[in-house]
């Protein structure tokens, strides 16, 4: 099965070691998913939030006064949830170094082994200072994984399938958050109150894979290149993950833009050049809106949330569950058409569908949930059925387009500076959100959800009018893209080293 366009062809067929390459790396997605979903649904567990945060369950439980939207409002409460972001945010820029210097599996390792130490530690922990240390050990591996992971998928797929490979990292991410729920779900229900030190501490299953992963299988044929020109090497491996012998042209390829980015001393130097400004912008836009979609207030917090409505502590995180499933559903029903359809497709259909979901939550939620009491099990269930549709349209389209964007629109030599730049703003906006949406919630009420329907609208303009449709590009020859847009073709042009990636015509 040849991939053949008007922009390249390269020979292959899906292999086994391909598949198993990708998944294996996309266990990565599954340690970061589970992160995202044992910590929200720890935080409304009471053993856990009487031996860490008493005040806050002391305003649950007896001051009735207290605004709904308010009684979760900690800030030790979130630092607990985002210090792992913004470790994560620090440590993926010495990830640049590292999966550039050594390689994608060398960071690869690296992530898993930081994630063991890190569950290790909340599982153990006894006190407030444990149990924030093994966040931020956490956030070492995700900032290095997240920042290696999709990279290394994108350049071990043929381009025609590259949206799907990589949409399986996102698919580990909704699988990982699915995971973490049912665990919270029985393991609240332990006697003695210490089901939280399972749940913190379950991280280290698909940590042991990743690390596991990174020892035994083989480094990319671009990585082999780069880093030390075994281009023997990476022929062998470039014909393993193809099935094929005749991988010449993609070699040649490789080749050339190995030799460009060796030229390039200092990549995050080189990334604020005019030429690559549209690579600049999307590695900034595209992880800040995934951020401001508000996907994050429904997977910290979602057990929190639905207390917050009403619903007892088991019914919270069985609710969690639920719309769970939904987002890993419509995850692989975009890995299916995300290659054919095209991303820009998914992007507005998801953008649609979020944007009209957050609008009657936020509707509903104003007219019928005050300060005190709880809404109706009628009208709770209502608001449970809107998210659903509303991480449905994620699941669809930023949930894994958020991810696989950025890992495939940089040339080889800003590729590590661009993804880092990518991973650094994406924690960033995790730690943000994460830090203040308790606050927010406290302060502006259901209007949350007009805030980031609001932040919906814009990103679905931006995505409309300055995003190109890369389906089907070859990695190494996405840059014509920029060539050709209507609006980023005057910071690229012709003179942009055109050369180096001419087409064949």
């Amino acid at each position: 099965m040849a991939f053949s366009d008007e922009r390249g062809q390269y020979n292959g067929r899906v292999t086994l070691l391909l598949v198993l390459s990708c998944v294996v790396a996309a266990s990565g997605g599954l340690i970061f998913g589970y992160d995202l979903g044992v910590s929200g649904g720890v935080t409304s567990m009471d053993p856990f939030l009487k031996k860490f945060f008493p005040n806050v369950y002391r305003r649950m439980k007896e001051n009735t006064k207290i605004s709904n939207y308010c009684k979760f409002d900690s800030q030790l409460l979130t630092l607990f949830t985002s210090s792992l972001y913004l470790s994560g945010l620090i440590s993926s820029f010495f990830a640049s170094t590292v999966t550039r210097t050594f390689g994608r599996k060398a960071s690869m390792l690296v992530a898993g082994i930081a994630v063991l130490i890190g569950s290790a530690l909340g599982g153990a922990a006894s006190n407030i200072y444990m149990l924030v240390f093994g966040r931020i050990f956490l956030g070492i591996g995700l900032g290095f994984g997240n920042q290696s992971i999709p990279v290394y998928i994108s350049e071990m797929a043929l381009p025609k399938h590259r949206g799907a490979m990589n949409i399986i990292f996102d698919g580990g991410v909704g699988i990982g958050v699915l995971i973490a729920n049912v665990i919270n779900f029985f393991t609240v229900k332990i006697d003695g109150g210490w089901g939280w030190r399972i749940s913190l501490s379950m991280a280290a299953v698909p940590a042991s894979i990743l690390a596991l992963g990174a020892i035994i299988l083989p480094d990319t044929p671009n990585s082999l290149i780069e880093n030390n020109n075994n281009q023997e090497k990476a022929k062998r491996v470039l014909q393993r993950i193809r099935g094929t012998t005749d991988v010449q042209k993609e070699l040649d390829d490789l080749i050339k833009a190995s030799s460009v980015s060796k030229t390039v001393k200092d990549p995050f130097k080189k990334i604020l050049q005019r030429k690559y400004r549209p690579q600049l912008v999307m590695a900034v836009a595209i992880p800040c809106f995934a951020q401001m979609t508000g996907i994050n207030v429904i997977t910290f917090y979602a057990p929190v949330l639905f207390r917050t409505i009403g619903q007892h502590e088991s019914s919270s995180l069985l609710s969690a569950v639920v719309i769970r499933c939904f987002n890993v559903s419509f995850t692989f029903i975009s890995m299916f058409v995300v290659d054919k359809y095209g991303r820009r497709v998914l992007f507005m259909l998801g953008g649609i569908q979020m944007l009209a979901s957050q609008i009657t939550i936020g509707g509903f939620m104003t007219a019928l949930f005050g300060d005190h009491g709880a809404l109706s099990k009628g009208s709770a269930y209502v608001v449970i059925v809107l998210i659903c549709i509303y991480i449905s349209g994620f699941g669809l389209s930023w949930g894994p387009l958020g991810w696989l964007i950025p890992s495939e629109i940089y040339p080889l030599e800003i590729r590590s500076a661009g993804q880092s730049i990518s991973v650094s703003v994406y924690f960033l906006f995790c730690f943000l959100v994460g830090q203040t949406f308790l606050a927010m919630l406290c302060h502006m009420k259901a209007g949350i959800f007009f805030f980031f329907g609001g932040w919906v609208a814009v990103m679905t303009t931006f995505v409309y009018f300055l995003l190109p449709e890369t389906k089907n590009v070859p990695i190494e020859k996405i840059e014509q893209l920029w060539k050709e847009h209507w609006f980023w073709r005057r910071f690229v042009g012709d003179e942009a080293d055109d050369n180096i990636y001419k087409l064949d015509k």
